[in-house]
């Protein structure tokens, strides 16, 4: 194990401590205090300076994600609400969206309200206010290595409107600033069922600042959803304005078959420790073949200061206008997908 600029076997490390989470490791914890009373939390430590915590009853979401203590991720004003305060009408998704590194937006629908064939879709699907079940957390020495592993199950389902089921893994390692989501989605029903499917990924300050680089793809084009906003500025962070209104601009992936795509934040003055600063980078990167499209929300707001890199199947008006468009994906029965993304700080 490579851990504080040095190797160790494990009988060296096991030596030095009483038990393996005075280094890192999963704990599981539970909030107590207004909407989030009841909400479990599965907190980790990569004891390399990579921490978050993974909520089984928001979908297996990440919420809160650091780095040396300082802050990668962007937390919204609605704090961890616990799903049963869910509306899943209209906009109601807004009002218990927790942010956090990230809120997967699917199964069946995502991106804007929408009524098709009747039946009425809320904004961005129910995923990440769905519990999961059978839920496991744990660590584990593989040789020389300490494996640290959250897999979970979620089903988007009702009578009559579909049966979507996700089995996600979270896989990390001690000692690495690396963590992996490997979901694989399955049609459990018996009829062709729609799938759309879009990983929300919030960053924010203190990685996010007047300082910050957003690197994108090579060869990527930009588009904004709405015409009249330029294109200009998209890769630049902007100091806080009340009156901003957000932007969404659509990244088209060059066509790389087997390959995976990228975004990546440099931060040259993150903050460390006792007033130190130090440069990093956080990469985000995925897997195109069923992830082929970039959604980047631009919201360097007031008290909404965030940037979302969306790595999705689809784009964000809606089930109705995605089926107008003929680009809605349908998944047929016993049908499955996989998706794999991974988050490294460097």
């Amino acid at each position: 194990m490579q851990l504080h600029g040095r190797q160790y076997t494990r009988r060296e490390i096991e030596a030095r401590v009483g038990r393996i989470e005075q280094i890192g490791g999963i704990r599981r914890l539970t909030l107590t205090e207004g909407n989030e009373a009841g909400s479990s939390v599965l907190s980790v430590r990569t004891g390399a300076g990579l921490s978050f915590d993974v909520m089984p009853d928001k979908g297996l979401d990440i919420s809160s994600a650091s780095f040396g203590g300082g802050s990668l991720s962007w937390q919204s004003a609605n704090g961890d609400v616990h799903p049963s305060h869910y509306d899943d009408q209209g906009l109601g998704w807004l009002r218990t969206a927790s942010g956090g590194l990230l809120m997967t937006c699917g199964l069946i629908s995502a991106g804007s309200p929408s009524q098709v064939d009747g039946r009425n879709y809320g904004l961005h699907g129910r995923a990440h206010h769905t519990s999961a079940r059978q839920v496991v957390a744990e660590g584990w020495w593989e040789g020389d290595e300490y494996e640290i592993r959250i897999a979970g199950t979620l089903e988007d389902t009702s009578m009559f409107g579909g049966h979507l089921r996700l089995r996600r893994e979270i896989r990390c390692r001690l000692g690495e600033n690396r963590v992996t989501i490997r979901d694989v989605v399955e049609n459990a029903g018996f009829k062709v069922c729609p799938h759309m499917m879009l990983y929300h990924v919030n960053f924010g300050y203190p990685l996010l600042t007047e300082q910050s680089r957003i690197e994108f793809p090579d060869g990527d084009k930009v588009v904004p959803r709405e015409a009249e906003v330029p294109v200009e500025g998209y890769d630049r962070w902007d100091t806080p304005d009340p009156e901003y209104a957000e932007r969404v601009y659509y990244h088209e992936l060059p066509e790389r078959v087997g390959e995976k795509a990228s975004v990546t934040i440099h931060q040259p003055e993150f903050p460390i420790a006792m007033g130190h600063t130090s440069p990093i980078a956080v990469k985000l990167s995925w897997n195109t073949d069923t992830l082929p499209k970039l959604v980047q929300w631009k919201m360097p707001g007031a008290g909404v200061h965030a940037l979302g890199i969306e790595p999705s199947n689809c784009d964000v008006e809606g089930m109705e206008i995605e089926r107008q468009r003929g680009s809605l994906v349908m998944l047929e029965a016993g049908e499955s997908l996989v998706y794999e993304l991974e988050l490294t700080v460097s």
